[in-house]
């Protein structure tokens, strides 16, 4: 399954730009490495900005790559704290437009503020690779690319 691709000003393809960070004090990688793989694979081009970034890395890395999408993955609970402080930097550094996703251990009761907020997907463990896909994909035509 290859990723379409957005047609530039000048006539040359451009593939969603993906950035995959895990912010915070988690240090689980092995789920978000399968992760970038799988976007890499699908036509996506990724960066993974690596193991415990602050927020602020995270949104300052995101806009000076001029990514689509900042992926957040935790495992740890704080995604009521980490991800939303990712969400607020991309904000205040020029990021608005940059389409926020997380995934992880995260409470159905907690999903519906970070909705709110912007950031959705929010699955867990066991969601397939194309739903996943799927969203990011659908979110970057409407919001990105439209």
């Amino acid at each position: 399954m290859r990723e379409k691709t957005k047609q530039s000003a000048v006539g040359v393809e451009r593939k969603i730009r993906i950035l995959v960070a895990k912010p915070g004090l988690d240090g689980h990688d092995r789920g978000v490495l399968v992760l970038a793989r799988t976007f890499r694979d699908a036509g996506m081009e990724v960066i993974y900005i690596g193991l415990l970034p602050t927020p602020d890395e995270v949104a300052q890395m995101a806009v000076d790559e001029d990514v689509d999408v900042v992926a957040l993955s935790l495992l740890n609970g704080a995604h009521l704290t980490a991800f939303p402080a990712v969400k607020k930097a991309l904000d205040r550094k020029g990021g608005r437009d940059i389409v926020v996703v997380g995934g992880g251990i995260i409470p159905a009761e907690d999903k519906p503020k970070l909705i709110k907020l912007g950031i959705t997907g929010l699955y867990g463990p066991g969601t397939s690779m194309e739903e996943i896909i799927g969203h990011i994909k659908e979110r970057v035509r409407k919001e990105r690319w439209s």
